[in-house]
């Protein structure tokens, strides 16, 4: 029995070994590990090796831990969840909460972990945001103009992505594990809090018009305004002024956001890792009409719009929210807006995420501001998706990895054929043409998204 326990294990630690340098490689070149890496068939990110060392702790003994432990740091580290989501490096083989499950096979306790962080992000971007608004107050009152407006994009909700801001703190930390904590991410994050947000100013004359309380008579009042909009400078701040990092942290950073966003089924790294800069040959004019509501199709791979900038990135790179909701908008408000205006207004106005895609807010925001009704849906209300597409209306969805995506993907569900679902993916031409089961929509959607999804239904 205990020379079958040593040929597991063995087997279990070149497992392990071969993990780690693949993990590697990915790493180096700047890519996610995908499912073998994140442990998936163990039910946790790292299950075969953690569950071998847990499943075997009594043969095992102190040294053969120490010796797996050191194995393992590859995994704990360089596949994107460091010890700040362990809770700290020893938890990684059990905890105080749930001694019979090794964290690293825990996936709540990671989660609870992350949701902290997101909690403690939040908090400080709250205090940010508060920051720059007094910024402005105090501007506002040494210019001598009349009156201010502000424009704030973040005005309902923070955009940011948390796990940018974990994989640059834990870049940044590198193989200092021991000093790697919340709070001590929360101190570095603080000391940037007031640079979180920066804004632009114009003046203009504004003109209106009054009562004069000596003649009743109505009179014109011109007025010096001050206009004030909002930026979120966050991550490429915190990238480039606080963190500093380098070239090789850099990559570093985005393998661990990439992983960890694989890891929570989030969304919320959108960009092809397999764009290489082609384009496909235009698709012309493309119309779907099996649908309740005929549907303008664009794609982001479309040779019209592949190479044009989404911000520093580009549209066939990282365009699927903005070809999304060119769809959307073209087919539901009867203007004709192509993935490239979409992605300028979503450039202009804070959408846009560095190296990740798109917030997930774009979406109800550029229906709104298209002048489309917009109301969020979860992956607990099938019926409300099926009863939106018989109605003509269209559904934006925020898939995680599987049969859409890699990693975090917009899709447009276009109607209902047959008991399945008709989609739009501004990634994949011949995916449109397929029909496609509503519970692996359902099971495959994001699992974290913000801004009231993962489903948004427009019309």
């Amino acid at each position: 029995m205990e020379d079958k326990q040593k040929s597991g294990l063995s087997e279990t630690l070149e497992t392990g070994r071969a993990a780690a340098q693949t993990i590697r490689g990915a790493v180096k070149a700047g890519k996610a590990v995908s499912g073998a890496a994140k442990g998936a068939a163990a039910g946790g990110p790292y299950g075969a090796v953690a569950a071998a060392v847990w499943e075997n702790r009594r043969l095992v003994g102190k040294i053969m831990i120490g010796i797996i432990a050191l194995l393992l740091i590859p995994v704990v580290v360089v596949v994107s969840l460091p010890s700040v989501i362990f809770g700290g490096l020893l938890d990684a083989f059990s905890s105080t909460a749930s001694p019979d499950i090794p964290i690293l096979n825990n996936n709540a306790a990671i989660v609870e972990n992350v949701m902290e962080i997101t909690s403690l992000i939040d908090e400080i971007m709250a205090g940010g945001l508060e920051d720059t608004m007094k910024q402005i107050e105090t501007d506002f009152a040494d210019s001598g103009a009349d009156e201010m407006e502000v424009i704030n994009p973040y005005a309902d909700q923070p955009l940011y992505n948390a796990n940018q801001f974990i994989a640059m703190y834990c870049a940044y930390k590198n193989r200092d594990y021991a000093g790697i904590s919340i709070s001590d991410m929360a101190g570095i994050l603080r000391t940037g809090q007031s640079h979180l947000y920066s804004y632009t100013c114009t003046e203009e004359s504004r003109t209106r018009t009054e009562t004069d309380p000596a003649t009743g008579k109505e009179v014109s009042v011109t007025e010096k305004w001050r206009v004030y909009t909002l930026v979120y400078n966050g991550e490429t701040y915190f990238s480039e002024q606080v963190f500093k990092l380098n070239e090789e942290q850099a990559a570093l950073a985005d393998a661990y956001a990439q992983n960890l966003s694989l890891f929570l089924g989030d969304g919320m790294m959108q960009g092809l890792t397999e764009w290489d800069g082609n384009a496909i040959p235009s698709l012309g004019d493309v119309r779907f009409t099996d649908g309740v509501t005929e549907v303008v199709y664009y794609n982001q791979l479309d040779e019209r719009y592949a190479g044009k900038p989404y911000g520093t990135d580009h549209i066939g790179s990282h365009g699927c929210g903005p070809t999304s909701m060119a769809i959307v908008v073209s087919s539901l408000s009867g203007l004709a807006v192509d993935p490239v205006e979409m992605a300028e207004w979503s450039y202009r106005n804070g959408y846009w995420c560095k190296d990740s895609g798109s917030y997930h807010a774009l979406i109800p925001a550029a229906a709104r501001n298209w002048g489309l009704n917009v109301s969020g849906c979860s992956v607990s209300e099938p019926q409300r998706i099926l009863d939106a597409l018989a109605e003509g209306k269209l559904v934006v969805a925020i898939m995680s990895r599987g049969h859409f995506t890699k990693s975090g993907h917009f899709i447009v569900l276009r109607g209902v054929q047959n008991g399945k679902i008709l989609v739009a993916d501004p990634a994949s031409y011949s995916r449109c043409g397929q029909l496609w089961d509503l519970s692996l929509i359902l099971r495959e959607a994001s699992q974290g998204a913000a801004a009231g999804g993962p489903f948004w239904i427009i019309g």
